[in-house]
C-alpha cells in the first residue's frame, strides 16, 4: 500500500524494477519504448520504426536510461535499454539517451484521468508535456502568428538542457521553451539543432536552425500495481546526462544530473498548469501515515467524487436537488437548449413579455354569486397537469429572459422562486423545479440588474459556448429522431454533418466561423444561427438558402467547402471508394478526418478502419474529434485499440 509523500518525486526505473515489472513483459513491444517527437527533436538516439503490437501504430524505438543496481565499470558508465529492448551500458555523459520518468502511483492515483487498458495494464493520464510535432500547415500558421506577435503566452514553460554541441562542457545549461495558446491548444517553439539536422519526424525532414512547433499534450502512464509505479508510456525527453562532468556515480541516484532535472524542472512543469480530474480506479484505499504509531487516516474519508463537472451536470444537479438555477450567457449561447435537454417539455415563461396577470393569475367577478374568483395563470395549470400526469418525473418551469423583465415583474418571480408559491395562493407541485436564464447587462442593452435577494436565491451557471463544446453537442442524435441511420434521410443529428465538418475544419485552422461580429446591417453567424441553418439544410438541401442566416460571404465559403469531391461517411460504410481516393494532401486529410467524426457509435469501427488507411495523424484527429472527451466514446476507442493486435513487423 502506497504512502503519501510530502512532495511528489520523479525518478527512473531501477534495473531490478525493469526486470520484474509486468509492464515490461506484457504491454505492446515490452521493454522497447517509443519516443515522442519532442524527445527526437532533442537529439534522442532512434532506431528503425516498428509497429506497436497492440495499437498497430508505427513508433520509433529509442534508448532510455535505467538506474543501475550497482556501480558499473568506472562509475561514469550509464545503464540503459536500447532500441531492441536489451540492457546495455554507455557513458553517463551521453545526451542521446532518453528519459522515461516514473512516479509513485499511490501518490497520484486520485488525481488522474483513466485513459484505458493495454493488455490488462491500466493506462492513465497525468500532467502535460510537449510531445507531438504539428503538421506543416499548422506549423506555418503558428510561426506567422508568432512573428506578428499575435500568439498569447500562457505563462507556463518547459525546461531542458541546451542542445549538444562539439565543444560541450558537460554543464547543465537550462533551455526554456515558453508555452503559447492557439485555438484551445498549447504549443512550444523549438529551433532545430545541428544534432537533429536531416532527421525525419512526422514525415518532416528537420533542418538546422528552422523553427518547429510541438503540441503540449496529456502524458500517458502505464500502471504497475504490484510495484506501485506509474511508468511513462513513451520516452518524453532526451539531452539530459545521467551524471554531470567529472562526477562518478556512487550508487546514490539523488546526486545525479538526471534526478536533479526530473525534480527541479520536470515534475514541477508537468503539474503547474493542470487541474487534474479524479478517476474512479479500482484500487485499494491509500492509507497515509500521520506520524503517530498505530494510527492512519484514509484518503477521501467522505468518499467524494472529485471529477470535473460540465455546465450541464451542474444544472442537472441543481434541478435534482430542488435548487433553482440561473443560466448566464449571450443570447445565442444555447441556454434554452440546455434546459430542454433535461426536460424537452419544460414550461417556458418569457419574462420579457410577462404581465402581472400572465405571471400571477387574475381575479374575475362572478355575476351569479357576486364573488371574486381567483383564476390560475395558464402556465401554472399546464405544469400542474404535467406533474400530476407524471408524478415520478421532474418538470421544469423555465423563466426565460428574466433579466429583461421589469423590476416589478422580477419581484413577482422572486416570490414564486422563494416560496414555491404563486400569488400567495397556489403551491407549486412537489416535482416541479425552477430554472431561469438571462443576459448580463454587459451582453444586452435591454437587461436589468437583478436585485440582490433574487440573485442570491439561485445557483449560477455561466454559459460559455466554445467551438469544442458546441461541436460536442452538435454531434449527437436529435432527440426527436431515432438512432442515426444513413439510409433514412428523415433521421438527423442535432447539426447537419456538412455544417459540423465546415466549422470543425475552419476552426482547426484558426478561423472563427462559429460566431462572427454583429453589424446590424447584414446577417452574422452564431451558434443559434447555425442551428437554424442546419434545419434549413435538412429540409431544403439547398446551401444557397443559408445566406439569409449567416450572410453571403460565409455562405459562399461554405458552398466552396461542401462542393469538393470528398468521401462521405455513407461512402465509407458502403465501401464506395478506391485506393486512389486514399491519396490526399494534408488539407484533404484533415477535412476527411473532421467530416468522418460525425459518424455514430454503431458505425465507428468501420470508419476508424478507413481512417487508419489514411494515416496515423488523421486517424488520431478523427478519434479526438469523435470522442470530444466523452468517457463512453473514449472507452470504445480504447477497446478498438486493444482488439487490434497485429503481428510484430520490423521495418527495415
Amino acid at each position: 500500500m502506497g504512502k503519501k509523500n510530502e512532495k511528489l518525486e520523479a525518478t527512473l526505473l531501477t534495473e531490478n524494477q525493469f526486470k520484474n515489472s509486468k509492464v515490461m513483459s506484457v504491454v505492446g513491444n515490452g521493454p522497447i519504448s517509443f519516443c515522442t517527437d519532442f524527445a527526437q527533436l532533442l537529439g534522442a538516439n532512434t532506431y528503425d520504426d516498428i509497429v506497436d503490437d497492440l495499437s498497430g501504430e508505427v513508433g520509433i524505438p529509442v534508448d532510455w536510461w535505467l538506474i543501475p543496481d550497482d556501480v558499473i565499470y568506472n562509475g561514469k558508465d550509464g545503464l540503459y535499454v536500447n532500441g531492441d529492448g536489451a540492457l546495455d551500458t554507455y557513458s553517463g555523459l551521453d545526451r542521446s539517451t532518453g528519459g522515461r520518468p516514473v512516479l509513485c502511483y499511490s501518490d497520484i492515483y486520485s488525481s488522474v484521468n483513466t485513459f484505458g487498458r493495454k493488455s490488462k495494464i491500466l493506462v492513465i493520464e497525468f500532467g502535460e508535456y510537449p510531445q507531438s510535432l504539428v503538421d506543416k500547415p499548422l506549423n506555418e500558421k503558428l510561426e506567422r502568428l508568432f512573428n506578428k506577435g499575435k500568439l498569447g503566452e500562457t505563462g507556463d514553460s518547459y525546461t531542458t538542457d541546451t542542445f549538444y554541441t562539439p565543444d560541450d562542457d558537460n554543464k547543465f545549461r537550462p533551455k526554456v521553451y515558453h508555452e503559447f495558446e492557439y485555438n484551445g491548444g498549447k504549443y512550444i517553439r523549438v529551433i532545430a539543432d545541428k544534432s537533429v539536422n536531416g532527421d525525419v519526424i512526422f514525415k518532416t525532414q528537420i533542418r538546422e536552425g528552422k523553427p518547429y512547433w510541438v503540441r503540449v499534450e496529456p502524458i500517458r502512464w502505464l500502471v504497475d500495481n504490484e510495484l506501485d509505479l506509474a511508468i511513462s508510456e513513451k520516452v518524453l525527453f532526451s539531452g539530459i546526462q545521467f551524471v554531470a562532468s567529472n562526477e562518478l556515480y556512487d550508487g546514490d541516484f539523488t546526486k545525479t544530473n538526471i534526478y536533479n532535472f526530473l525534480n527541479e524542472y520536470f515534475i514541477k512543469e508537468i503539474t503547474h498548469n493542470k487541474f487534474f480530474k479524479s478517476a474512479h480506479v479500482s484500487e485499494p484505499e491509500v492509507e497515509v501515515d500521520n506520524g503517530e504509531i498505530g494510527k492512519s487516516r484514509k484518503k477521501n474519508p467522505y468518499n467524494f467524487n472529485f471529477n470535473e463537472v460540465s455546465e450541464e451536470e451542474i444544472i442537472k444537479g441543481g434541478v435534482e436537488t430542488g435548487i433553482s438555477v440561473f443560466l448566464h450567457g449571450k443570447s445565442s449561447d444555447g441556454k434554452s437548449a440546455r434546459v430542454k435537454q433535461l426536460d424537452p417539455d419544460c414550461e417556458i415563461i418569457y419574462m420579457r413579455n410577462a404581465t402581472p396577470e400572465s405571471l400571477n393569475g387574475k381575479s374575475v367577478y362572478n355575476q351569479n354569486t357576486g364573488e371574486m374568483i381567483d383564476v390560475k395563470p395558464s402556465w401554472l395549470r399546464k405544469i400542474e397537469e404535467k406533474c400530476e400526469r407524471e408524478p415520478d418525473k421532474i418538470h421544469i418551469i423555465f423563466f426565460d429572459e428574466l433579466t429583461n423583465a421589469l423590476p416589478s415583474i422580477q419581484g413577482m418571480a422572486f416570490n414564486i422562486i422563494l416560496d414555491g408559491e404563486v400569488n400567495g395562493k397556489w403551491k407549486l407541485p412537489d416535482n416541479a423545479r425552477i430554472v431561469a436564464a438571462g443576459n448580463d447587462m454587459s451582453d444586452s442593452l435591454a437587461a436589468n440588474q437583478m436585485a440582490e435577494p433574487l440573485f442570491n436565491r439561485f445557483a449560477h451557471v455561466y454559459i460559455n459556448t466554445t467551438v469544442d463544446s458546441w461541436l460536442k453537442w452538435a454531434n449527437t442524435p436529435d432527440s426527436q429522431y431515432q438512432k442515426l441511420d444513413y439510409k433514412k434521410e428523415e433521421q438527423h443529428m442535432k447539426i447537419h454533418p456538412a455544417i459540423y465538418a465546415y466549422i470543425s475544419y475552419r476552426s482547426s485552422f484558426g478561423s472563427d466561423v462559429l460566431r462572427t461580429a454583429f453589424t446590424g446591417d447584414k446577417p452574422n453567424a452564431d451558434p443559434r444561427k447555425w442551428e437554424m441553418a442546419s434545419k434549413m439544410l435538412y429540409k431544403t438541401k439547398s446551401p444557397e438558402m443559408l445566406r439569409a442566416l449567416i450572410g453571403e460571404n460565409m455562405t459562399k465559403d461554405f458552398i466552396k467547402f461542401v462542393d469538393q469531391q470528398v468521401i462521405t461517411i455513407e461512402d465509407v460504410i458502403n465501401g464506395n471508394y478506391t485506393d486512389a481516393d486514399l491519396k490526399m494532401d494534408t488539407a484533404e486529410m484533415y477535412a476527411t478526418a473532421i467530416g468522418m467524426s460525425a459518424v455514430d457509435e454503431g458505425h465507428f469501427r468501420i470508419v476508424r478502419n478507413f481512417m487508419e488507411k489514411i494515416g496515423p495523424e488523421p486517424k488520431a484527429l478523427f478519434e479526438s474529434m469523435w470522442a470530444h472527451g466523452n468517457e463512453r466514446r473514449l472507452e470504445i476507442i480504447a477497446e478498438a485499440n486493444m482488439e487490434q493486435v497485429p503481428t510484430k513487423q520490423l521495418k527495415k
